[in-house]
């Protein structure tokens, strides 16, 4: 067998390694803060503002300029083109707010989907061209990682041999480009939770789509250690009429990434998948606590579920904006605890931290 040619130099693979362990360092997960344009919209038409580029710099204003405390919670926050321009009411870049704090600054570089002929409404994600000279800017313009989404569904004949043996070699050519240019690259290959599929199918859905994932970014050579993982939970389909406890998906889950993830891998980081904001702490929570050996940080990189009760509060009001940092800084925290198995519910969780989040054929 040809001997791989070297790809990265011991100093490259040393500095994301480094990145990657910083995001993932105990009691640290992710803040997806990089809603299109258009999904912004929908989430400021629920609390009736209007979607203006003032309107989501003033709202995400408040989430990065949270007390320091923040940094205790989210190791690493991603952001949208658009938002990596933007800044503060004080007039500094949101980039360096972040960073100042301690927090990795990522950026989503994907392109959205696009249809996969001659299957059942299946997908793989546009991007590629020209993704290397758009890694290289925005590692100019500080950011230190990236994300890439790639949907798949169960259903009838879902997913096919071809949506995922696509799907993993895009994520792998992505993660390979990523890491040229310096930046720690997010793999996620999401199963959809629409259908009423059981757990036990959406586990076996999961595996294969992992380990062909896995397969994939050996061929191109990606070095795990400067990588993350950004899974969906194994659920039962969000119309299953059976239903199960946070410990049958944490068990689930950690078997699945047990049987498909290299311990090589330094952390995983959940998506929420339109989980409520509680049901996504708690089984993140049973996840750490599963009584099976678990060699890489399992935390989370949540949109929906750590930004649905800030919404709420700040109902684009200047005046909210103290209540919208405490909501959000509190289920930060509950993340955090839960991405170390602490995390004690008092059973006061309010209403809108209970409130499914689900999106059928959800798209950013």
């Amino acid at each position: 067998m040809a001997h791989q040619f070297p790809n990265l130099s011991p100093e490259q693979k040393k500095e994301l390694s480094e990145i990657a362990q910083r995001i993932v360092a105990p009691g640290k997960g992710i803040l997806a803060a990089d809603e299109s344009t258009g999904t912004m919209g929908k989430r400021l038409q629920k609390i009736n503002v209007e979607n203006t580029e003032e309107n989501r710099r003033s709202y995400r204003d408040i989430l990065f300029s949270c007390d320091a405390s923040m940094a205790n919670y989210v190791g690493g926050v991603i952001l949208f083109h658009e938002t990596l321009y933007q800044k503060s009411d004080n007039g500094k870049l949101f980039s360096k707010i972040l960073k100042e704090k301690g927090i990795v600054v990522g950026i989503k570089v994907d392109e959205g989907t696009a249809g996969l002929a001659g299957t059942n409404g299946e997908t793989t994600t546009q991007g590629l061209d020209g993704l290397g000279k758009r890694c290289a800017q925005y590692k100019k313009d500080g950011c230190d990682f990236a994300k890439w989404r790639c949907v798949l569904k169960i259903g009838e004949g879902c997913p096919s041999p071809l949506s995922i043996a696509e799907n993993a070699n895009v994520l792998a050519r992505y993660a390979s480009i990523c890491q040229q240019n310096g930046l720690v690259p997010i793999v996620e290959p999401e199963i959809l939770p629409d259908g009423d599929h059981d757990l036990q199918r959406c586990q076996y859905a999961t595996e294969k789509v992992l380990a062909a994932v896995y397969k994939a970014l050996s061929d191109h050579h990606v070095y795990l250690e400067g990588t993350l993982l950004k899974p969906n939970m194994v659920t039962a389909g969000h119309s299953c009429t059976k239903k199960y406890t946070p410990q049958d998906v944490a068990m689930a889950t950690v078997t699945t990434l047990r049987r498909t993830v290299p311990s090589a891998v330094p952390g995983v980081t959940f998506l929420s998948g339109g989980q409520s904001e509680e049901e996504a702490s708690l089984n993140l929570n049973a996840i750490n606590q599963v009584p099976l050996l678990r060699p890489w940080k399992l935390s989370f990189s949540y949109g929906r579920a750590l930004q649905a009760s800030a919404l709420a509060a700040w109902q684009g009001k200047a005046a909210n904006r103290a209540a919208t940092e405490q909501v959000f800084c509190t289920r930060a925290k509950i993340n955090s605890l839960a991405s170390k198995g602490e995390y004690k519910p008092s059973g006061s969780a309010d209403q809108a931290s209970m409130q499914s989040l689900h999106t059928a054929s959800y798209v950013y």
